[in-house]
């Protein structure tokens, strides 16, 4: 919660992530949150790069919104050890991932090397 004042205040000089799965367009699927922060280092100006496993790019998958998102039960928000914390009848939404979309994204590392856009060309040069 602290990254956007601290990219306002000059304080970041590049954000790096991790991803659980790549597309062949270069739209990166990670914890939820990732997307909020590449959107906070574009206005700002800052490199956000995915450092990521040969293992997560995925050729099959055109690009973001192929990519599956679980949602988790909303037990997990609405609740603590057993216990309702939020007001009867509360419905909550608890995803896992978001999906960064390729334009937002400087580079992707990986073992084999570093990908830039366009990254239908690079990724594949990776995989080769």
């Amino acid at each position: 919660n602290m990254s956007g004042h601290l990219m306002a205040r000059g304080e970041v000089d590049a954000v790096v992530t991790g991803a659980d799965r790549v597309a062949a367009n270069g739209d990166s699927a990670n914890k939820i949150g990732t997307y909020t922060l590449a959107v906070l280092a574009a206005r700002h100006g800052i490199p956000f790069y995915i450092a990521a496993p040969l293992s997560t790019l995925d050729p099959e998958t055109p690009d973001g919104g192929s990519i599956p998102i679980e949602e988790r039960d909303e037990a997990e928000v609405t609740a603590l050890a057993g216990t309702c914390i939020a007001p009867r009848g509360v419905r909550a939404r608890n995803f896992a991932f978001d999906v960064t979309p390729a334009g937002l994204i400087t580079a992707i590392i990986t073992e084999k090397g570093v990908a830039r856009p366009p990254y239908e060309r690079s990724l594949g040069g990776l995989l080769s």
